[in-house]
């Protein structure tokens, strides 16, 4: 089932959520909603399921325009964080309660309820567990028959919100790779909300990242994380710093000092220098290198991480090396990244389209070292 929201606008009372929203989602894909909390990700989700109504724009399923029509009338599976199980009723009634309440004319017979119940259960690896309560499963379990439940009605569209938000890290890692797992065997077309960025980006086949309330990106994995396209998904997606810069003649200017940095595609004015921890290489120092003071030093796996204080000071850069590699705190020491990012300063687009203005002024590409 595809799905297209087509610019789609929610407001509460006079909060703006959602600001002229448009997205296709292709049948069959796994899609991730990813953001920190008050993204609008939740809300849109919502919108999709029909738990909510769209203040403008219009959702379609297929060539159907779903906006106006009912959670039931659209045939969605939702998947909550926190299970919303039937405490009382048993394993098999917790699957089969969305059957059981269909109109007496769509509903199956209480045989095929049970059937059906008891077919999921094995699909979702939890054989034989027909007669338990929900209290005698773990958290890990209880989410699985949550997802049971949603798929018992044979959905149209499968929904998730934030499905692993409740259990421990490692429960979390089992999980996501049985649900991808389970969603090529099915191949629902499934819409999950997230703020966990590594569970969007190993799960899913595209991700939305999205930023009080607008979408500021799609695209698989490797797109967001190697070409982010606004200085936002560059910060939100895996660990960066960035520093305050000067475009002058394509050259970058840090402070007083020259960068060796290839600039000349960048609008000239104030800008930001991006640039993840794993990019940067210490120098020698010398013209065109940056260089910073050392403010702490860890030990992070396998290597170390150096937290430097660069230029006058104000600015936080933090640096892999080696785990040999530990400089003293207190030390200065120079960097040169060897991928990075440039992107204009917002505030420094004037006029009334300044959004606009500051993201069409973005050209900045990601440059690895010669």
């Amino acid at each position: 089932m595809e799905i297209r929201i087509a610019n789609v606008r929610k407001e509460f009372g006079r909060f703006p959520a959602l600001h002229d929203v448009s997205l296709d989602i292709r049948s069959g894909e796994l899609i991730a909603l990813l953001g920190p909390s008050g993204s609008g990700k939740t809300t849109l989700l919502r919108l999709i399921a029909g738990l909510e109504h769209t203040t403008d724009g219009r959702i379609y399923f297929g060539t159907e325009d779903a906006s106006a029509r009912t959670i039931q009338e659209r045939n969605v599976g939702f998947v909550f964080q926190h299970y919303a199980l039937f405490k009382h009723l048993t394993i098999a009634d917790n699957i089969g309660f969305g059957l059981r309440v269909r109109p007496r004319a769509t509903r199956p017979s209480r045989k095929e309820i049970r059937r059906r119940a008891s077919e999921l259960l094995d699909l979702v690896q939890l054989p034989g567990l027909e007669k338990r309560l929900p209290r005698q499963l773990s958290g890990g379990q209880r989410q699985r028959v949550a997802l049971a439940r949603a798929l018992a009605i044979e959905p149209k569209v499968l929904l998730l919100d934030e499905p692993f938000g409740a259990l421990d890290a490692q429960v979390r890692r089992d999980l996501r790779r049985w649900l991808r797992e389970l969603h090529d065997k099915t191949g629902h077309t499934t819409v999950f909300v997230t703020h966990d960025q590594e569970e969007a980006l190993e799960l899913a086949d595209r991700v939305v990242v999205m930023s009080q309330g607008r979408i500021e990106q799609v695209g698989g994995a490797d797109d967001i994380y190697d070409a982010p396209a606004s200085p936002f998904v560059f910060s939100f997606i895996g660990e960066s710093s960035s520093l305050p810069i000067v475009v002058r003649n394509g050259e970058a200017w840090f402070e007083d000092r020259r960068v060796a940095i290839a600039a000349h595609d960048c609008e000239p004015g104030p800008s930001r220098l991006f640039m993840r921890p794993h990019d940067i290489d210490l120098a020698d120092a010398g013209e065109g290198t940056l260089s910073g003071t050392v403010a702490m030093v860890r030990r992070n796996g396998g290597g170390r991480r150096i937290e430097l204080a660069a230029g006058q000071g104000a600015h936080r850069v933090e640096i892999e090396v080696p785990a040999e590699i530990a400089p003293s705190v207190g030390s200065q020491v120079s960097f040169r990244p060897r991928r990075w990012r440039i992107y204009a300063d917002p505030a420094s687009v004037k006029g009334t389209a300044n959004a606009a203005a500051a993201k069409a002024s973005v050209p900045a590409r990601a440059i690895a070292a010669e």
